[in-house]
């Protein structure tokens, strides 16, 4: 028999996540003591552990309270349930791998096209390219000098392809 303070540390937990997960329904202290006090079993240790485990890959509280019902009912339940759940967890979690290398893609042409200089936003190529309704991304390079300006046009795909155009502009000593 555990307390709740015992019980979380031996899950390497907080006292509040037991509460948290009591009040979502996904653990229940097997008892009371009459001062009120929470009481855990083996079984509610068990139970937590899976919860922390399956939390630990993804699932979220809904998931898990299906894979606990699935749990207590294995004999009237198939593998392909379980299954199934992972399959689509796993999808998800491939979607979004797939929309985070987006992401970085789309990042690192934006880095890719400012000069990062100590010259004005004015003409900042991240935020034009934020600004503009078209997928292409305006890369300057400007020298340290402020003679030279070169620009290069890059159109970001969706499939994060590039395109580019190349140009040089030489500009007076006053940077026009």
């Amino acid at each position: 028999m555990y307390r709740i303070g015992e019980l979380a540390d031996l899950c390497e937990v907080k006292a509040d996540t037991l509460r948290f997960y009591e009040k979502h329904g996904l653990l229940a202290p097997s008892s009371r003591t009459e001062s009120g006090y929470r009481v855990y079993t083996e079984a509610d240790a068990a139970r937590l552990r899976f919860i922390l485990r399956a939390k630990a890959v993804g699932f979220t509280l809904n998931e898990i309270s299906e894979l606990l019902s699935i749990e207590l009912d294995k004999s009237n339940r198939v593998c392909a349930d379980v299954k199934g759940m992972v399959d689509i967890k796993l999808a998800q979690v491939q979607a979004k791998i797939a929309e985070l290398n987006h992401f970085q893609t789309s990042l690192q042409s934006l880095s890719d096209a400012c000069c990062g200089g100590p010259r004005s936003a004015e003409h900042c190529s991240i935020l034009e390219a934020l600004e503009s309704s078209t997928e292409r991304v305006r890369v300057e390079h400007h020298s340290h000098d402020g003679n030279q300006h070169e620009t290069h046009q890059h159109k970001v795909h969706q499939n994060g392809s590039h395109q580019h155009t190349h140009g040089k502009t030489i500009h007076d000593e006053s940077g026009n």
